[in-house]
């Protein structure tokens, strides 16, 4: 196929392209007007282009009583038209075709069975000139018929009296709204012999301002008489080299694509996108309780410690008190009975109903949710299935969520048009409803890791058990000795260290080593417990913080894109 090129700008093919690409991207979010406009001129491109080249259509368009059949009766050379004072007097169009051969599939398209061999010279060749009905028509028919030729036909020629020149119709419905076809427009001042040549003057200047104001600077404006014939050469010739051009046909099309684009948008620069993820942040981390969690993390780190490594006799008794992690079902600590990850049928404070029977649990004791899991309400509002027992967000923590998500659309769709900025805030707030499972789902999995035992603890454990061994075997040791006694059994030989005997060194030195290095490990469990309460603290802001982006921010950056590539496709179109 012939490369659709005009002498300077990209192709009408990658125009017709990037004006599909911009009406695809505009679906749901401009007026449907605008976006059906828009494919409705790149179907009537992509058809207009596969018929003949050759022919230029022009069309001749005008109010009641102007002219246009005597003037298109004059141009053929023939009486095609019929004429006279009842008004309308055109019903249908009608086409003079000057060499009209392979003509026929271009007015099969445009719908014209009326066709007529021009009698005139031949230097119209590949001219069809077509007389429409009036566009003020007391008749709907017509002037739904004026309408649908004007935007398909290749050259609009406009013909226009000396009473009716200034028409608000004609200017108001056609010729402002065709400003951008001004290089496929010829207006014509017809019967002109009606006129004094003076006042013919003055018409075409008044005649001219109007057309500048409605954005029509430069098009050709010609005074003839139909009657008389005057100027009757000077359009023919005009016509003339109009077909022997053969570009208006694409350079309507090129006006068509500029006027759809315009009307889906003006091309503006896409704004920077403001760090809203912050307050989002710190807003999904209060309301998931992730301070809470993390004063669970140090108050369970000291939990486990003093279990793994105090004094053997005492460490029972901590045991009787539960675990902070344990109590909000994170990490391996958690029961394991049912599918919440506690007894079966137990629902954990603060959330949701229990998840479906069948829900596995991880090798770590850590619930496995699956990913359709369900949610109950809205945003942070709604109550989450077989995840953690940390409390429901209150009311303020919610509204606080939805002010922060609230501001995410504003800060991104501050600088876009309205519906964009709309398609903007709405993007922001899409994904809501799946905030509160997904930052409790991460909140499980991050704090899960802060559970793992540190390796000096298994030593210091064996070290406990060890000492309490010796201080174990210093008091059988002293308890032998005793019973010995007691039933004046002769004393064995006593080792000693000093004048101290070991049975003693070992029962109080067990006791006194086994306090201290509970004590020290304490201390250590204490600062264990802060440095992985902050490592727990920036992991969740982190995880929380990526939860925020994917469902808030990340919809947002993708319309926001979007926008993006529109305003691109806008401009490759409106070039």
């Amino acid at each position: 196929m012939k490369l659709l090129r005009r002498k300077e700008g990209p192709s009408l093919d990658s125009r017709l392209a990037a004006l599909l690409e911009a009406a695809e991207l505009a679906e749901g979010r401009l007026p449907e007007e605008a976006v059906s406009g828009a494919r409705a001129v790149a179907e009537r491109a992509g058809v207009r282009r596969t018929l003949s080249i050759d022919h230029t259509v022009a069309a001749l368009a005008g109010a009641t009583g102007s002219g246009k059949s005597s003037l298109y009766n004059a141009l053929a050379g023939a009486d095609l038209a019929a004429v006279g004072v009842v008004r309308p007097t055109t019903s249908a169009a009608q086409a003079a075709l000057w060499d009209g051969e392979g003509s026929g599939p271009l007015l099969d398209w445009l719908d014209i069975p009326q066709r007529h061999p021009a009698a005139s010279a031949s230097d119209l060749s590949g001219l069809v000139l077509l007389d429409l009905p009036d566009h003020d028509s007391i008749q709907v028919s017509h002037r739904l018929e004026v309408d649908r030729l004007v935007e398909l036909v290749d050259l609009l020629v406009w013909v226009v009296d000396p009473q009716k020149y200034a028409d608000a119709a004609l200017h108001d419905r056609y010729l402002r709204r065709l400003a951008a076809h001004r290089d496929v427009m010829l207006v014509v001042l017809n019967q002109v012999d009606r006129l004094p040549e003076s006042a013919v003057d003055r018409c075409l200047r008044d005649l001219r301002r109007l057309l500048d104001e409605d954005g029509l600077a430069g098009v050709p404006v010609l005074p003839v008489s139909a009657r008389t014939g005057a100027g009757l050469a000077e359009l023919r010739a005009l016509l003339n080299d109009r077909v022997a051009e053969r570009k208006s046909w694409s350079t309507r099309l090129a006006a068509d694509i500029t006027t759809a684009a315009a009307r889906l948008g003006t091309p503006e620069e896409t704004p920077a996108g403001q760090a809203m993820d912050r307050a989002l942040t710190a807003a999904l981390c209060e309301a998931a309780g992730v301070p809470l969690v993390v004063e669970a993390v140090a108050k369970g780190h000291r939990h486990r410690a003093v279990v793994a490594t105090g004094w053997p006799v005492t460490r029972w008794i901590r045991k009787l008190r539960p675990d902070p992690l344990r109590r909000l079902r994170i990490g391996p600590m958690a029961p394991t009975g049912g599918p919440m990850g506690g007894p079966a049928g137990e629902l954990p404070a603060g959330r949701a109903q229990a998840a479906p029977s069948g829900q596995s649990t991880g090798s770590s004791g850590q619930s496995a949710a699956p990913s359709g899991q369900s949610v109950s309400g809205q945003g942070f509002g709604a109550e989450v299935v077989g995840r953690t027992s940390v409390p429901a967000a209150s009311a303020v923590q919610r509204a606080r969520v939805e002010t922060a998500i609230r501001d995410v659309g504003e800060a991104a769709a501050a600088d876009l048009p309205g519906p964009w900025a709309a398609a903007v805030r709405q993007a922001a707030r899409s994904r809501s409803q799946e905030l509160a499972d997904a930052v409790d789902r991460v909140v499980a999995t991050t704090s899960a890791r802060a559970t793992r035992r540190p390796r000096w603890w298994r030593a210091v454990n064996v070290l406990q058990w060890l000492v309490f061994a010796a201080m174990l075997a210093g008091a059988l040791w002293l308890g032998g000795l005793f019973g010995m006694d007691y039933l004046r059994l002769p004393q064995p030989p006593l080792p000693t260290v000093g004048v101290v005997p070991w049975p003693t060194v070992l029962l109080v030195g067990g006791v006194l080593a086994g306090v201290l290095i509970a004590l020290l490990s304490r201390l250590a469990a204490w600062a264990g417990g802060r440095r992985r309460a902050r490592r727990t603290a920036r992991a969740l802001r982190t995880a929380v913080g990526q939860v925020g982006d994917d469902l808030v921010l990340a919809p947002v950056r993708a319309e926001l894109d979007r926008y993006a590539r529109f305003t691109e496709a806008l401009t490759r179109a409106r070039a």
